[in-house]
């Protein structure tokens, strides 16, 4: 009795713990990764994101503006909900 209840245990955390089973996590999407993809997407060259940082004077609610910095150039961009973003390479 105790050897099948021993063996079943085992099973049963064997099960739990395989590889299967366990959560995969998602790769985490920073700023910068999304950004230089809508903008490649709109016909702008990013080869690598180096960095995006939100501009807080010029963003309002539902209306976001950042400065994305490529390894090939800076862009500017505005973004509202659900539509293409307004990018501006800057100097």
């Amino acid at each position: 009795m105790y050897k099948t209840q021993g063996s079943l245990f085992l099973a049963i955390v064997a099960i739990l713990f395989s590889q299967q089973v366990q959560a995969q996590q998602a790769p985490v999407e920073t700023p910068q990764a999304v950004l230089a993809a809508q903008i490649r997407i709109q016909g702008f060259s990013c080869d690598k994101a180096l960095g995006a940082r939100r501009d807080k004077r010029r963003s309002r609610p539902d209306y976001e503006v950042w400065v994305l910095k490529c390894s090939n150039a800076n862009y500017r961009v505005s973004r509202y909900p659900d539509m293409a973003a307004k990018v501006v390479p800057l100097p």
